[in-house]
C-alpha cells in the first residue's frame, strides 16, 4: 500500500473518533469505510493496527470486541493533517454520523464482560455507560463460566430495567 493513501486511511480513521464522544467498535469502523468503498477490509485493519502501534488510538477489548478512542496524540495529528482528508469524505462521515450516532452510541454503551479468578470462580464486569462515564458499573462474583456468559448475554436487554430498581431501592425512605 502506498505511503499516500495509507496516511489518508488513517486520517480518516481518526476523523472519525474524533467527531464522536464514545469509543467505536471495529465492526463500526469498518462497516462505514467499506460501505463507502473507500478500501478494502484488510487495509483498514492495517490502518487500525498501525494507528494502535502509533498510539494515535487506544483499544479495549471486551469479550470479543475491540472499542477504539483516539488519543491526545491521534487528536494532535489530526488537527495538523485533517485538511488533507478531501471535503466530500469530510462531509460523508459527518452525514453518516448524524444519522448514526445515537445508533452507534447505543451499540457501545452497554458494555458486559467476565473473567475467571480462580478455580470455580467468575466475576462478570457489567456498565452502562454514558460518553466516559459509567452510569453504572457493577461487577458480580459467580461460581460457573455458564452462568458468567449468561449473565453476560443478558445484560443489555435488562441493563435498563436493573438499574431502575437499583436507584429506586436505593432512594426509597
Amino acid at each position: 500500500m502506498q505511503a499516500e493513501t495509507l496516511m489518508l486511511y488513517k486520517l480518516i480513521v481518526l476523523y472519525i473518533l474524533d467527531k464522536v464522544d464514545f469509543p467505536l467498535t471495529n465492526g463500526q469502523l469498518t462497516n462505514f469505510i467499506l460501505e463507502k468503498e473507500y478500501t478494502n477490509y484488510f487495509s483498514i485493519q492495517q490502518t487500525i493496527s498501525e494507528l494502535i502501534d502509533d498510539q494515535y488510538i487506544s483499544a479495549e477489548t471486551i469479550r470479543n470486541s475491540s472499542l477504539y478512542q483516539i488519543t491526545d496524540s491521534g487528536k494532535e495529528t489530526l488537527s495538523f493533517f485533517c485538511n488533507t482528508i478531501a471535503q466530500a469524505i469530510r462531509d460523508d462521515i459527518d452525514i453518516y454520523l448524524k444519522e448514526h450516532k445515537y445508533s452507534l452510541r447505543e451499540e457501545v454503551s452497554t458494555l458486559a464482560d467476565y473473567f475467571e479468578v480462580k478455580k470455580d470462580e467468575f466475576i462478570t464486569h457489567l456498565r452502562v455507560m454514558e460518553g466516559s462515564s459509567a452510569i453504572i458499573d457493577l461487577k458480580l462474583s459467580v461460581p460457573t463460566e455458564r452462568e458468567a456468559n449468561l449473565i453476560c448475554n443478558n445484560w443489555k436487554q435488562k441493563s435498563s430495567d436493573i438499574y431502575t430498581y437499583v436507584i429506586s431501592s436505593l432512594i426509597a425512605d
